[in-house]
């Protein structure tokens, strides 16, 4: 989806951090923008900058675990500004730490429902009227690096943004002609991830918001063999992330992806996948019996980054 401008775009998550920088850069796109956000204030926060700056928007006070309000909230959208064209499934959170076997029956179904039923709950609200006005349409799932290199002790977001990476490549194999998806696999941001990863789950459970925890001191007590301050410099504006999504999108590309840090460890582990493959001629006649199942032609999409 190439041409953006006069269209409109629905993102989750939209009203602060990387949601809000994809807003913000779909808006000099030329998109009409509906910031879609479970908060009402940080909305608030949000919308005047596109005022400001001329362009369409409004706020929608969404929870995206919420089956029903997602549909209201597309009908609102679709009552202000016409055809969704493009839908942001941005919204998500930090989630807890530890063991898979350790952490609670309670933060692995937030992590779930936020994580990866909000990103379906978009998908199955939006997407069928996209398909119907038949003016072509993009989705971006906003994933992880942690999708496609999962590093111990974070099994719980590793697991939600790994699915969010297999759901969107199946999306992508399904839609029809002229509709495209990407998984949007960051690297660090300078973003308010921390501080929506405490107030989501907390305005859910209808609990008080948790202070920010403090800065472990194990910290304070290592000694660099690099520069702190160069490391910390890969932490990008979240301003960058915005229009490294604008770009994947006009390209139509499978995978955003923003960080070149993480190239090694990603090939290191599809490596090790083919290295466990058995040894020998493949029988061409399962290969045609199974054709759906041996081979998917969604992945000569991905052009080589320019």
């Amino acid at each position: 989806m190439d041409k953006l401008k006069g269209k409109t775009a629905f993102i989750t998550g939209g009203a602060s951090g990387i949601g809000l920088a994809i807003a913000k850069a779909a808006a000099e796109a030329g998109m009409k923008v509906v910031l879609a956000d479970l908060r009402r204030s940080v909305l608030d926060e949000a919308l005047p900058w596109f005022q400001e700056n001329g362009a369409e928007a409004i706020g929608i006070e969404l929870n995206v675990t919420d089956r029903e309000a997602f549909g209201r909230a597309a009908a609102e959208a679709e009552a202000k500004f016409g055809n969704i064209h493009l839908l942001c499934n941005n919204a998500g959170i930090g989630c807890a730490r530890g063991p898979l076997w350790e952490v609670s029956h309670q933060d692995t179904d937030i992590a779930l429902d936020i994580n990866l039923r909000g990103v379906l709950n978009g998908i199955q609200a939006i997407v069928p009227g996209m398909i119907k006005h038949g003016e072509g349409g993009h989705i971006v799932n906003t994933s992880s690096k942690n999708g496609l290199l999962p590093p111990p002790t974070l099994g719980l977001y590793n697991l939600t943004k790994g699915a969010v990476v297999c759901l969107t490549e199946t999306l992508a194999a399904e839609l029809p002609e002229g509709y495209g998806a990407s998984v949007f696999c960051p690297g660090p941001f300078k973003t308010s991830l921390g501080d929506t990863s405490r107030e989501v789950p907390a305005l859910l459970k209808g609990e008080p918001v948790p202070p920010p925890p403090p800065r472990p001191a194990w910290l304070n007590d290592i000694e660099f063999e690099f520069d702190p301050e160069e490391a910390s410099a890969r932490e990008m504006p979240a301003e960058v992330a915005g229009k490294l999504v604008i770009r994947g999108i006009r390209r139509g590309d499978l995978y955003i992806i923003t960080h070149p840090e993480f190239y090694e460890g990603v090939k290191a582990r599809y490596d090790a996948v083919l290295r466990a493959f058995p040894k020998g001629k493949p029988n061409e006649a399962f290969k045609r019996m199974f054709a759906f199942l041996t081979y998917n032609p969604v992945f000569e999409k991905q052009r080589e980054y320019i």
